[in-house]
């Protein structure tokens, strides 16, 4: 049976679950009634710590997540626990997934319907190019294109669903909320046309030698750049590969 062995399942449950992770994460948790939510937990100073998906599991809550990051997450969420009424359990539920619309059981995927569905029930996973959906769509990925210097913004996760501005206070919210509403995002990712094949994180440079900013994943033809926008014209070099905007 294939499944997604590089996630895990949290599985949070308690009266104040909830209340609980309204407090920490970007979106908004009263979005779990209409199905899966993508979010994200940040430090104080608005970067990046994990992305996850979170699924209503009855009277529990499930948090799909790295599989790498499992343990830290698990004593993360412990700490801001205190004396809430809630508990946390890792569990060795497996996580499938496959394109298309959701079948019955399963979650759409909430960044984009081009990425198919998530499921937590033990269905076999249905394979397809995921790299290739997510350089299409400039969908970044735990590990690749978002790092601990990573701001979410600057990531997509308002394009991908993955933000709420009107929830209220959650860790790195008044970071996140100030370059919304009082600065213009001067670099971020970005989809470009790549002749050619450079390391992720080969930096990118302009014609006059000028840095431009990072590549990351490739796939047929294209790539996910992280890139300055001012600096994001004309041919660009990345190694030995060529880059087009």
């Amino acid at each position: 049976m294939a499944t997604e062995n590089d996630r895990k399942v949290i599985e949070i449950t308690g009266e104040d679950r909830l209340h609980f992770l309204q407090g920490l994460i970007t979106n908004d948790v009263k979005r779990l009634e209409d199905g899966a939510v993508y979010a994200a937990l940040l430090t104080p100073q608005g970067k990046f710590i994990v992305d996850f998906f979170l699924v209503p599991g009855g009277e529990a809550i499930l948090m799909d997540v790295p599989a790498s990051q499992a343990e830290m997450l698990m004593k993360r969420l412990t700490m801001y626990k205190l004396r809430a009424k809630v508990a946390l359990a890792l569990t060795d539920r497996p996580v499938s997934r496959g394109p298309g619309p959701a079948p019955e059981g399963a979650f759409q995927d909430p960044r984009a319907p081009e990425m198919g569905w998530r499921a937590y029930d033990g269905r076999p996973s249905v394979e397809a190019d995921w790299d290739a959906i997510r350089v299409a769509l400039c969908i970044p990925e735990f590990g690749a294109e978002l790092t601990p210097d990573t701001f979410i913004l600057e990531a997509g996760f308002e394009r991908l669903h993955g933000v709420d501005f009107k929830k209220g206070c959650y860790v790195g919210q008044e970071v996140t909320a100030r370059m919304k509403h009082k600065t213009e995002l001067r670099k971020g990712l970005t989809t470009v046309d790549i002749e050619g094949h450079a390391p992720v994180g080969t930096e990118i440079v302009t014609e006059d030698g000028k840095t431009a900013g990072t590549l990351f994943t490739q796939s047929g033809g294209r790539a996910i750049a992280y890139l300055r926008f001012d600096r994001a014209k004309g041919v660009l070099r990345a190694g030995d590969a060529t880059l087009t905007v």
